[in-house]
């Protein structure tokens, strides 16, 4: 019965991670995902530190959750649209998987992405910042639970019934933007003064607390609330978007 149990579990895993690859291939590098995912929140996030002066504690940290931010949450609302358009997503369903199965594949993928693009201001804060990584450990669970949680995020406004990626883009970064006013990223949140409750509703400020301890900036509410914060949201954005997919699939 273990062993039964066990071979469907992994059966289930490997086709995810095919859905994965197929989408990193396809859809990841794209124009879209470039602009959005990478470019886009790079110099927003220039705009507002240039002549600021701000330690590189800080600096570093907050750029990788940007980028983590943007980058993750990018891919799902490019990849599935343009499935829903090519007939691909429609395969999938109809394909000897479950529905858990298709949303973990495309959600893994922009876990993989995220993870990828937030080594880039890591290697520039190590080599032209000179930063030092207090903790390892918590860098790795950092930058593994942001990805995934904004991964699934992005899954989650996905299943917007449209073949357009831009209509779900539009309707994400209407979110998006103001969580990174909220967040610790440009503004402290000891600063925030009455108004500091506020960061504990957005999904960013975890990200960027806990990145701040690994790379030894210290943080505000602790890891192991950081880490739970993470997870609550992830399990939140997996359940709403495996909900509504299942939601607008029976409609269509």
């Amino acid at each position: 019965m273990i062993s039964e149990s066990m071979y469907r579990l992994f059966r289930e895993l490997t086709r995810a991670w095919a859905i994965a690859k197929k989408d990193f291939r396809l859809y990841y590098l794209t124009p879209g995902v470039i602009m959005f995912g990478i470019l886009f929140p790079v110099f927003l996030f220039i705009s507002f530190a240039v002549g600021r002066e701000l330690p590189s504690m800080e600096l570093i940290p907050g750029l990788m959750a940007i980028t983590i931010f943007f980058s993750a949450s990018s891919t799902g609302p490019m990849a599935v649209p343009s499935e829903r358009k090519s007939k691909t997503y429609d395969r999938l369903i109809t394909a000897p998987i479950s529905p858990f199965s298709i949303l973990l594949g495309e959600t893994l993928g922009g876990f993989v992405f995220g993870g990828i693009i937030a080594s880039v201001p890591l290697v520039i804060g190590i080599v032209w910042y000179g930063i030092e990584i207090a903790n390892p450990l918590a860098l790795i669970l950092g930058i593994g639970l942001t990805s995934f949680c904004f991964s699934a995020m992005g899954i989650m406004f996905a299943a917007m019934p449209t073949e357009n990626p831009g209509d779900v883009m539009m309707v994400l970064n209407f979110v998006r933007l103001p969580l990174l006013f909220v967040s610790g990223i440009f503004i402290p949140i000891k600063a925030m003064g009455s108004y500091s409750f506020v960061t504990v509703l957005s999904p960013l400020t975890y990200p960027v607390d806990i990145l701040r301890y690994a790379i030894g900036g210290g943080n505000y509410y602790g890891l192991a609330w950081d880490a739970a914060g993470l997870l609550i949201y992830t399990c939140l954005f997996f359940t709403c978007g495996f909900l509504l997919h299942e939601r607008t699939r029976k409609r269509a």
